[in-house]
């Protein structure tokens, strides 16, 4: 590969001091990669990923940073970590390692894999810390191009801080007049990711102090770049987007990995007009390279041909850096290759360092446990069970956690008939040890701090003697445009400005708080989605609206991947409580009457999901949600926004708990079980149950996650000894998590006298016309027949057959 290595000559001035600097962390970065690898093929690491190639753009990166800067960044960024002060190598190799404790891995406390970092925004009570005056990394993440969505939150946070004087109050610790860039890098093949290419068009439009960086090493894993991107080059394919004189857009710069002066030049210019201006900026650093290859898993001698092998090394960014800063005289061959001797030796010490508290960590239980071994041994003088345990154990050079618990629980197996003093013993370790991990490895899925919504007090509606009935979407626009009084809180979404939503909830709302208050989109939920998470990080409130239900798998990988584990993944370092609004179950046709359940169940562990039966219950779980510190998802009723609801004399002050079911008709003879759109159908059909002689007791859920904390549905069964759940997901949905958690886990089984049954949808679509929803969803008539049916089988005399 013929190329010329011409090095800029911009208008700067260098300090030959700081260049020095540049280069020590340079070469002390690319020391570090190295040996992640040779960590990863030693056994001591399970993988590596490393960003050797890409030291030189990532310092003139983070030296274009000003405290309360964030960068949204890709596992290859340990270079502008360290520079900002927000990672050092002992950090980084103890993340490499798992190491499962924010004392030596504070970004993820050995959750992530290593080059994944996190400031610590929040104390140890789940408060915020200031990010006004520190350089900060939004969390880690591992999904190629997910870095992009939150990033545009993030600088979107700053435009609201800038623009909107009500916010000022709330900015102490998260803004100094909307001044703070977001840097987000991305490796060039993940350019081709759909959500990034939308989050460059939304910041186009938003006109937000963000900068995307590509480094562009021509390949993703093994794929070359020509089956990648158009032109091969993004800076090309997105030649559009480049603002003009007349007409906004962004600044793209073009320049070349291994050119520090131009580097510094471009990122320089690239955060004076993000900063100043309010430009989105692209950078594109070409000619970046790969020493190692992609990660640990490989080598990519095997896709490479001996050019572009030979290439990685002319083209290598710290051997042209060296060449520069001779040809400067800022120092001589000799003093560059002692540092490069100095950054060698660092490493291994870094490294030593890292490993050997994490080894120290286990070595404290591990000889606990051997110490209660020979206390087991001298007192049952059974070496034939101990001694193949203790061999197993001994035998592991660099034995972890697990290890620990499985010698303890193979202990205690073979140790089972015997009952004294020293098995209750070792009982009672592996019990701690237990809880130690499940803190260690499992804390942090939901916020644990006094603000937790968990912690909200009911407050339940009170009426007048004869309410006034109104659509219930009255009593949602009557909500938020008190919500909306809070200068935190805003609404973003397709339709919710001008027309007020297309179910006219927010109606007038822009009209009175303003379209930085109730904001319109575009058809975006990905970056809709980001945009309201990244400003949920700098202690907004955000309400963002996915317009339906069905149209949540848009965003999903990144409210899956990145807003539902992110305190979780991050040990309690970071938060974003964004609430996620949306309607689904009942209406008309494929794609407007979803209630897939099942899938944001398990896909958004970590998100408390609301599931209101009427628009007063949604009213007082937004309460909830707003009143603490933790993500919600609220569901609300497709099909109810019209439907007639008494006003509640006390809306501004109504709460409603999360994981606390609702008795919605008391029974004796059965108990059904449902949530959402389902509770309207139940309860009609437990008035045609009444007249046949059943009496039904309904319960609503109100909450999928967290569900009936205090076992109020165990309860109802213990009086009626029977039990339907009905939904509208499809079969092996919510319905049956519902019925796992009941039965698995409240231990309702012993309880009942017939079978559990489930009542859900059919297996597919739900067809279009109100035919459609009769045949493809639960109506009455299912409910009343499963229910009969249950009866009958305990009673057939009195509950004869009727359809056959």
């Amino acid at each position: 590969m013929a190329l010329h290595y011409t090095f800029s000559n911009p208008d700067i001035s260098f300090d030959p001091a700081k260049v020095l600097d540049d280069y020590r962390l340079a070469s002390l970065s690319r020391a570090c990669s190295l040996l992640v690898r040779k960590e990863v093929f030693s056994g001591r690491a399970k993988f590596g990923i490393y960003g050797d190639g890409k030291e030189l753009c990532q310092l003139a990166l983070a030296n274009s940073m000003q405290a309360g800067d964030y960068v949204s960044g890709y596992y290859r960024d340990q270079t502008i970590g360290v520079a900002i002060g927000d990672l050092t190598w002992p950090q980084y190799f103890a993340q490499l390692y798992g190491h499962p404790d924010i004392q030596f891995d504070p970004h993820s406390g050995g959750r992530q894999m290593n080059n994944h970092h996190a400031t610590r925004w929040l104390d140890d009570s789940g408060e915020w810390l200031d990010q006004t005056t520190r350089f900060n990394s939004v969390a880690g993440i591992s999904s190629t191009a997910a870095q992009a969505p939150r990033a545009l939150g993030i600088a979107y946070a700053s435009k609201l801080y800038r623009e909107r004087a009500d916010l000022q109050k709330h900015a102490a610790l998260f803004s100094k007049g909307g001044k703070e860039v977001c840097f987000t890098t991305i490796g060039d093949a993940s350019t081709s990711e759909g959500m990034y290419l939308e989050c460059i068009n939304a910041a186009g439009v938003l006109q937000i102090p963000i900068v995307f960086s590509v480094w562009d090493d021509g390949y993703g894993i093994s794929v070359p770049i020509e089956y990648q991107t158009t032109k091969s080059s993004i800076s090309k394919s997105l030649a559009g987007y480049q603002r003009t004189e007349t007409e906004k857009g962004l600044e793209i710069i073009q320049v070349k990995a291994w050119d520090y002066p131009g580097l510094i030049a471009a990122y320089q210019k690239a955060a004076k007009l993000a900063r100043e201006e309010m430009v989105p900026c692209l950078v594109h650093v070409i000619e970046c390279t790969q020493p190692q290859g992609h990660s640990a898993s490989g080598s990519h001698e095997r896709y490479k041909s001996a050019d572009r092998l030979q290439f990685e090394h002319e083209a290598d960014c710290n051997l042209h850096f060296q060449s520069w800063i001779i040809a400067q005289g800022f120092a001589t061959a000799e003093e560059l290759k002692a540092i490069d001797e100095e950054s060698t030796a660092l490493a291994r010490k870094y490294q030593k360092e890292a490993f050997a508290a994490y080894m120290a960590a286990i070595d404290v239980d591990k000889k606990s446990f051997l110490r209660i071994a020979k206390n087991l041994y001298d007192s049952t003088n059974e070496p034939g069970l101990l001694e193949p345990i203790l061999a197993e154990l001994n035998e592991l050079q660099y034995p972890i956690f697990s290890d620990l618990v499985r010698a303890g629980r193979k202990a205690l197996r073979e140790f089972r008939f015997f009952q004294g003093p020293a098995v209750k013993l070792l009982r009672k370790w592996l019990a701690e040890l237990e809880a130690r991990n499940h803190r260690r490895f499992s804390s942090h899925q939901m916020s644990e701090s006094m603000d937790s919504p968990l912690l909200a007090k009911e407050v339940k509606a009170t009426y007048e003697k004869e309410p006034v009935l109104v659509d219930g979407r009255e009593i949602l626009n009557k909500s938020f445009a008190k919500f909306l009084e809070d200068p935190r809180v805003f609404i973003l979404g397709e339709d919710v400005g001008k027309i007020g939503d297309v179910n006219q909830t927010l109606a007038g709302l822009q009209d009175k708080f303003g379209p930085l208050k109730v904001t319109d989109t575009g058809i975006r939920e990905i970056s809709i989605v980001g945009q309201g998470l990244g400003a949920s990080m700098r202690g907004l409130r955000p309400i963002v609206e996915i317009q339906y239900l069905d149209y949540i798998f848009y965003p999903f990988a990144i409210l899956s991947d990145d807003w539902a584990c992110l305190h979780y993944r991050t040990a309690g370092g970071q938060k974003a409580p964004m609430i996620v609004r949306t309607r689904g179950h009942r209406l008309e046709g494929i794609w407007h009457s979803g209630s897939p359940m099942a899938v944001l169940l398990n896909g958004l562990r970590g998100v408390h999901f609301c599931v209101p039966r009427n628009m007063t219950q949604a009213a007082g779980m937004y309460r909830t949600l707003l009143a603490g510190d933790d993500p919600g998802l609220v569901v609300e009723c497709l099909n109810g926004y019209r439907l007639k609801e008494p006003m509640p004399t006390n809306l501004e002050e109504l709460v409603v708990p999360l994981g606390v079911p609702e008795i919605l008709r008391e029974g004796n003879d059965l108990t059904i079980v449902t949530y959402g759109s389902m509770c309207r159908i139940v309860m009609e059909a437990a008035e045609a149950l009444a007249e046949m002689g059943i009496s039904v007791e309904v319960i609503d859920v109100q909450t999928l996650l967290p569900f009936d904390r205090y076992h109020h549905i165990l309860t109802s069964i213990q009086k009626t000894h029977r039990v339907l759940f009905a939904d509208e997901d499809m079969p092996g949905g919510a319905s049956a998590y519902m019925m796992q958690e009941v039965l698995d886990k409240q231990g309702a089984f012993t309880w009942l006298d017939s079978p559990a049954r489930c009542l859900a949808a059919r297996p597919h679509r739900p067809a279009y016309s109100s035919d459609g929803d009769y045949f493809s969803k639960p109506n009455v008539e299912n409910v009343v027949d499963t229910v009969y049916e249950m009866m009958r089988e305990s009673d057939p005399s009195s509950f004869p057959a009727i359809y056959f």
